[in-house]
């Protein structure tokens, strides 16, 4: 599949002009088609909340090292975000769009040499691969859904967009329990060894390899179906420099603070999300099994995708700043709660929690992005760069877990993370000039 450059001419489907409207394309199809990317990266990044207990279990792993799940996934935004925007500059959003679908199927397809070995390693190393289109196509995807409309409602609609990646990291994740976990209700690992555990692994790695592989069927599908729509969008930007040069807009207090809290947004929510199934199964909390444990996870996103259909319409009215420092305070009043309780009230305090994220990464990625212009792409980049706080946070958490034994101490590390979102939130209160 050759890509040439964006077009500068019409083809046989003729690209979609800008407006007069301070440059936003007038396409209500391409918001449906950014709509489901969001649903798809969405989804799929939430199955790790499902593969962590089952690899934990498998590998007999610690919580530390049952995270470097979440390390090898983000760790490609990191090392990704900046090539993906420079993919997205030179080709455009809609061919960079089929490259990330292209890599995501590469990903899961690695989930059969994976199962093959039954090694630890290998696995990570696909989700690496799977992540790396992943980052791709949400370089491609934030900027454009700003694009797509009139600048004054960017918020509202960012967050509306994301509404559909909650809608994925909702049914994903419930899904993929039953799937996927449905076994470790019967048999320990921890029980084996030698012959008999390997051949468990080998067995067990079969359910996940069968999950990726109905991914990389779907995958190729929106690729093709994509691809034929590669001159759909015309945009202008800014060509010149090194696409590292990206990195000088963190000098801009508005846009590097935002890359910060992007980076500290991301570490929390992937942290609790990681934690959720084994924090219910706790005795003191909701004392659930495994498999039970993890349909839960689903009220975690749930929560999020509701606060995002409200949050598309408070946004309209109320300071973006605002709210997001709202919703800040709001998540450490809520990891307080459960930290500092027990049953009932502990378990779905926690899982409250989806509730407050829902506005936090489309507000922060659209406070810090205000007044970027032509240099969107570029911006998009950098702070998908900072999603790499989902591979860090989320270690240093499950390392507090495993020094201090309590997974209700380890929710100090979010806590903090929330702290200083709540105070960018307040900062960046009013339009940037």
């Amino acid at each position: 599949m050759a890509l040439a450059p964006a077009p500068n001419t019409a083809s046989s489907m003729d690209p979609l002009p800008q407006t007069a409207d301070a440059g936003h394309v007038d396409a209500p199809d391409l918001r449906v088609f950014v709509f489901a990317l969001f649903f798809i990266f969405g989804g799929i990044t939430s199955l790790n909340d499902v593969i962590i207990p089952k690899l934990k279990d498998l590998f007999t792993l610690s919580y530390f090292q049952a995270m470097l799940v979440q390390s090898a996934f983000f760790a490609a935004y990191f090392l990704i975000s900046i090539p993906g925007a420079a993919l997205v500059r030179r080709y455009g959003y809609m061919r960079g769009a089929v490259v990330g679908l292209v890599t995501m199927t590469a990903g899961c397809l690695l989930f059969i040499p994976a199962s093959a070995s039954a090694t630890f390693g290998v696995f990570l190393f696909a989700l690496f691969v799977l992540a790396s289109g992943i980052t791709v196509v949400q370089v491609v995807s934030n900027p454009l859904i700003s694009l797509l409309g009139p600048p004054r409602t960017a918020h509202s609609r960012l967050t509306f967009a994301q509404a559909f990646n909650s809608l994925g990291t909702t049914i994903f994740p419930y899904v993929g329990s039953i799937v996927i976990l449905g076994s470790l209700a019967t048999v320990d690992a921890s029980t084996l060894s030698g012959a008999s555990l390997d051949a468990y692994r080998a067995a067990e790695t079969q359910v996940v390899v069968k999950t990726y592989l109905g991914l990389a069927i779907a995958l190729l599908i929106v690729a093709a179906v994509v691809w034929t729509r590669r001159n759909r969008l015309k945009t202008q930007q800014d060509q010149s420099g090194s696409i590292f040069h990206a990195f000088d807009l963190l000098k801009r207090p508005r846009f590097g603070i935002g890359a910060l809290c992007i980076f500290l947004y991301v570490g929390a929510e992937v942290a609790i999300g990681s934690l959720i199934v084994s924090y219910l199964m706790q005795g003191n909390v909701l004392g659930l099994g495994e498999q039970a444990a993890g349909k839960h996870v689903f009220l975690y996103w749930g929560g999020a995708l509701i606060g995002r259909f409200i949050g598309a319409g408070v946004l309209r009215y109320v300071s973006p700043g605002k709210v997001l420092a709202s919703a800040a305070i709001g998540a450490i009043a809520l990891i307080l709660l459960s930290a500092n309780s027990s049953g009932t009230t502990a378990g779905y305090a926690l899982l409250m929690i989806g509730l407050m994220n829902s506005i936090m990464f489309p507000t922060i990625f659209s406070l810090a992005s205000e007044g970027l212009g032509s240099r969107a792409a570029e911006g998009s980049g950098v702070i998908a760069t900072a999603i790499v706080g989902g591979a860090i946070i989320p270690p240093l958490t499950g390392h507090l877990a495993d020094v201090s034994g309590s997974l209700a101490f380890a929710l100090t590390v979010p806590a903090i993370c929330y702290a200083v979102i709540a105070s960018y939130g307040w900062y960046a209160r009013r339009p940037a000039v």
